[in-house]
């Protein structure tokens, strides 16, 4: 990406493609709003500092709109793509992690995120580009005995994390 490829992008966009793209980013709508309202971005560097300033507003409702547009780490790849058609390439490279995981961790993976569903009522979110899979279910077992409230914080750490990288293939993806 060019220092001004994704300002340039996101500035040039129609208002409806530009709504489409920076959902594609993160789902809270309060966000994509925010990020709407400080268009045009000029360069690169402003995306980026819009998008951290933004997301540090975010209420808690809007972290939790964020984190239900997420499938489950290692989910079913068919449902992956039915609920998340948009960002399905993304989350798959994102969760490439997973891909070589044995049976046992898989199976950890899918047991531990219904466990994490359980006690914090949405679904685990980490930032998975560059993990395995067994990085990722050591992650989700320590997380899984947070405060609530401090697990919802690192979530919303993570979504940021997530958002920034997304941003970033805005110019390198359809």
């Amino acid at each position: 990406m060019s220092a001004g490829a994704l300002a340039a992008h996101l500035d040039g966009l129609a208002p409806a493609e530009a709504r489409a793209a920076l959902q594609r980013c993160c789902g809270a709508t309060r966000w994509v709003e925010g990020m709407l309202a400080r268009r045009p971005f000029g360069d690169d560097a402003a995306v980026m500092a819009a998008a951290d300033a933004v997301w540090a507003q975010a209420s808690d409702a809007d972290v939790l709109e964020a984190l239900a547009h997420h499938p489950a780490i290692g989910e079913n790849l068919a449902r992956l793509r039915e609920r998340f058609a948009s960002t399905s390439g993304w989350a798959s490279s994102e969760q490439a992690g997973v891909g070589g995981a044995d049976e046992a961790t898989l199976a950890a993976l899918r047991d531990g995120n219904v466990a994490y569903r359980e006690r914090f009522g949405y679904t685990f979110v980490v930032c998975a580009t560059g993990k395995s899979a067994a990085q990722m279910l050591a992650l989700l077992r320590q997380r899984l005995d947070n405060p609530p409230d401090r697990e919802l914080a690192i979530a919303a750490a993570e979504q940021a994390q997530i958002t920034r990288l997304r941003l970033a293939k805005l110019t390198a993806s359809p």
